[in-house]
């Protein structure tokens, strides 16, 4: 079976098995070089063993898992270049959505409600068109580290694979994150993300806090996502510690 995708605008035919997961082995998911201490550490200790048992055994028993390289986060923004660090939960769990990075789609997916929201609010915030795809790479190449807690997940089946040890793995990260390097920005957008709050020194790093983007919630409670100004806090932050915007 072929999908088609277009990515940036150029129709190309992918296979859709690329668009899960072939199997549990960490060589197949590179990291950038210096997550490699944190990734090698996790997948040697007991929670990384249990872990990667897991997955082999749901692709045994022939389970769609999603995306195609959990660790694509750890891949595409190298710890040294984090600047942002964006909060998510889960990856899709349609065919074909997840991509490795918070919130993200490939291009040619229809974009999801919660990145639509997120879309919303930077043309209300900074005025810029909506985008014509969902996909955050560019973000990501920027020093956005796009992170979910739980890295995996199988078809039509969310947080499925919560609890299996991924979280061991992603709140390293968070901690890494804040104890490493220059300051950062954490967007931490609803409960789940917010619960994230112990593993960051609040004194060190500028931590935002809003509702999550999902229809559910993005205009609701004490902080509404939209309407945040979180996307021109974040450049202003960022501009006033001597550094570069975010070309949202």
């Amino acid at each position: 079976m072929q999908v088609a995708l277009d990515w940036g605008g150029a129709g190309v035919s992918v296979d859709a098995p690329a668009r899960r997961l072939q199997q549990a082995d960490p060589v197949g998911w590179p990291v950038s070089a210096d997550w490699s201490p944190l990734t090698d550490d996790f997948w040697a200790s007991t929670a990384g063993q249990s872990l990667l048992g897991f997955l082999r055994q749901r692709l045994a028993s022939g389970a769609l898992i999603y995306p195609p390289r959990p660790l694509r986060a750890l891949e595409l923004t190298p710890l040294a270049q984090v600047r942002v660090v964006i909060l998510g939960q889960d990856p899709y769990h349609g065919p074909g959505q997840a991509e490795g990075l918070a919130f993200s789609v490939a291009p040619g997916v229809k974009i999801p409600p919660s990145l639509r929201n997120m879309f919303k609010e930077l043309q209300r915030d900074l005025g810029l068109p909506p985008p014509t795809h969902g996909s955050l790479v560019r973000w990501a190449q920027q020093g956005v580290l796009l992170l979910n807690t739980c890295l995996t997940v199988e078809d039509g089946q969310p947080a499925s694979h919560a609890g299996q040890g991924w979280e061991v793995l992603t709140d390293a990260v968070i901690r890494r994150c804040s104890e490493s390097g220059p300051p950062k920005v954490f967007l931490l957008w609803g409960a789940h993300a917010q619960k994230k709050l112990g593993l960051i020194d609040g004194d060190r790093h500028r931590v935002l806090c809003a509702n999550h983007p999902s229809p559910l919630s993005a205009s609701r409670g004490p902080v509404p996502f939209i309407g945040s100004g979180h996307f021109r806090a974040v450049n202003h932050w960022l501009t006033a510690q001597g550094g570069s915007a975010i070309d949202w």
